[in-house]
């Protein structure tokens, strides 16, 4: 693809999702040591990604599936009128492409919010190895059944939450996400845009703002440009937690 800017060859990636980082949140997890070096042979070389490119846009014939090894993304899609909707934030140990396996195509446009790195699996051959490794075939299901959650998760946000607890929830839902990686659960930067929080929570950047605001007066979170300082994070999970539903997006 015309998109793909620096390619890590292949000579350098001796036992990759042996040794990365995030093997515990991808699609290797729970796989054993033989099973792992089976999938790795899968992985010719890592792509880089810089800030603002394309990794693949809504359109573009599927040829593999991307673990994010590094980095931040945004998926997105036009409307009609042209106006973006965003549909989603990943960052490492997650997948991308999942959505163009049914009709082999990508659905939407998948853009690095930072320089990024990501590790191109050909679903062909993934298809393959995962006939011969059931542990494999499970893993992949439980990606898809993800996906199914999310989207069912941000049906409820969008149509039963109010303004406030849909940015309390997002937030609490990046906590929780970079807690799993090591990271502080408290402070943290935002990777996304204020337009692009708006368009993936259905809100105006003025209603992002007066959002930001409440909860400040609360003391529950407290935002400055892209930093973020979750002052009272049981606070958080209790608005949350109020509305009766779970904040995983």
């Amino acid at each position: 693809m015309a998109e793909y800017k620096t390619l890590v060859r292949a000579q350098s990636l001796k036992k990759a999702c042996a040794n990365c980082g995030v093997l515990e949140l991808c699609l290797p997890i729970g796989l054993t040591g033989s099973e792992v070096d089976r999938l790795d042979t899968l992985i010719a070389q890592r792509i880089k990604i810089k800030k603002g490119t394309a990794l693949y846009r809504t359109g573009d014939p599927l040829h593999s599936l991307y673990a994010v090894r590094l980095g931040f993304f945004k998926t997105s899609v036009l409307s009609m009128d042209g106006r973006e909707q965003v549909t989603g934030f990943q960052m490492q140990g997650e997948m991308l492409g999942l959505d163009a396996i049914s009709t082999n195509h990508y659905a939407c446009n998948a853009i690095a919010l930072e320089d990024s790195e990501v590790c191109p699996i050909p679903f062909s051959h993934l298809e393959k190895l995962a006939r011969d490794l059931p542990s494999l075939q499970h893993n992949l299901n439980k990606l898809l059944s993800q996906e199914i959650v999310r989207d069912h998760s941000m049906l409820l946000l969008l149509g039963n939450m109010n303004a406030d607890e849909r940015l309390a929830a997002f937030l609490l839902n990046l906590s929780q996400r970079l807690n799993m990686r090591g990271y502080s659960p408290r402070d943290f930067v935002l990777r996304m845009s204020r337009e692009a929080m708006g368009s993936y929570l259905g809100l105006r950047l003025e209603t992002i703002c007066r959002c930001i605001a409440h909860l400040r007066q609360e003391q529950l979170a407290d935002v400055h440009g892209r930093n973020v300082s979750i002052l009272d994070l049981p606070g958080l999970k209790r608005k949350v937690a109020g509305c009766h539903r779970h904040a995983e997006l």
